[in-house]
């Protein structure tokens, strides 16, 4: 495990930290500048998934080559799925339950719940917000010591506000409200390490709820590497049946 915190790095993160007055654009810029770096991620996670119906614990191997490809393999005892996703794809397949997916995001949209593109979901494993928050113009609050900042004109299909962390400036919460939809997305982020002088989060909650159903996925990362050359082959099996949407 790669987690550590050194003298070095110590003054990446202040834990006493105040969130005092100061502007939006101040506080958008210090979370835009937080952003990963690095080139690449190999990590490990254990991903539980419950939405009332299914209940289930997996390990996940969790490749990203930033902004180009994001991998990622779920086993329990043997593989039970994996994905490829690059920004204009996805593709997945399951040897349990011999079906595949190549397509768009409708794939990962059905999962969540919202509409999503391939530099939202990176972001959502690295703690950053879904949305450029130096391109539009933001409001601020102050809220329980931390900076909550939202478009001053919201979207026009959903509310979206994220909770930044004065410590690091790194997310500890975004939350998009569809209300024609009555849907809620809400990922929160847990523990914050210091890897290679780079901050990460531990834990990520993700969800997802409407008046009839729910979503919940807690990841937990095990293990993170930066800057590994990574293997993100993908071949489709022949003989599955089709996912379709």
């Amino acid at each position: 495990m790669l987690f550590s915190s050194c003298k070095t790095t110590k003054n990446m993160m202040d834990a006493n930290a105040i969130a005092s007055e100061t502007s939006a654009k101040k506080v958008a810029k210090k979370h835009f500048d937080a952003h990963f770096d690095k080139k690449s991620i190999d990590a490990k996670l254990k991903v539980n998934f419950n939405n009332g119906k299914t209940n289930q614990s997996l390990t996940v191997n969790l490749l990203i080559e930033k902004d180009k490809v994001i991998y990622i393999k779920g086993t329990k005892f043997i593989t039970v799925f994996k994905a490829k996703i690059t920004p204009n794809s996805v593709s997945y397949y399951s040897p349990l339950a011999k079906n595949y997916f190549e397509g768009d995001f409708s794939l990962i949209e059905e999962f969540l719940g919202v509409e999503i593109n391939f530099e939202q979901l990176q972001n959502l494993f690295l703690g950053q917000a879904l949305q450029n928050v130096k391109k539009e113009k933001q409001q601020l609050e102050i809220v329980n010591n931390k900076y909550v900042l939202s478009p001053e004109v919201q979207p026009a299909l959903f509310d979206i506000f994220f909770t930044i962390n004065p410590s690091h400036f790194k997310l500890e919460e975004q939350k998009i409200v569809y209300i024609d939809k009555n849907l809620l997305l809400d990922i929160q982020y847990f523990g914050y390490h210091i890897i290679e002088k780079t901050i990460f989060p531990g834990e990520i909650k993700i969800g997802t709820k409407t008046e009839k159903s729910f979503t919940n996925i807690y990841l937990i990362y095990k293990s993170v590497v930066f800057g590994e050359t990574l293997d993100t082959s993908f071949e489709i099996p022949n003989g599955y049946k089709r996912i379709e949407f």
